[in-house]
């Protein structure tokens, strides 16, 4: 599971959405300090943000994207009731889904 913080505020006809994320988002290429063995990938590879089942935001992230990745944008309306759904998945097969009701 991985959690998601997801935050909105309405200003002036938009809403902005901020989400932090907690992922590890290891490249391949970084060494366990102890053992200095290589840490396998595991990163972010898909996240859809949907407001009432309508696609706002669809991002492909990869190994360039760092440690807990911190996301913001602002959309066109938005009303109090709306739901916000946040898909993932990763390189590890890993998914999930986060909801939150804007206020």
């Amino acid at each position: 599971m991985v959690p998601i913080k997801i935050r909105t505020k309405r200003l002036d006809g938009m809403t902005e959405v901020r989400l932090l994320i907690t992922h590890p988002m290891h490249t391949g290429r970084q060494r366990d300090p102890s053992s200095n063995a290589l840490i396998a990938a595991h990163y972010l590879r898909e996240l859809r943000i949907e407001r009432n089942g309508q696609l706002l935001v669809d991002c492909t992230l990869s190994t360039a994207v760092s440690r807990d990745p911190y996301l913001s944008f602002r959309f066109e309306g938005g009303a109090s009731g709306d739901r916000l759904t946040v898909h993932w998945s990763d390189n590890l097969g890993g998914a999930g889904t986060e909801q939150v009701l804007l206020p």
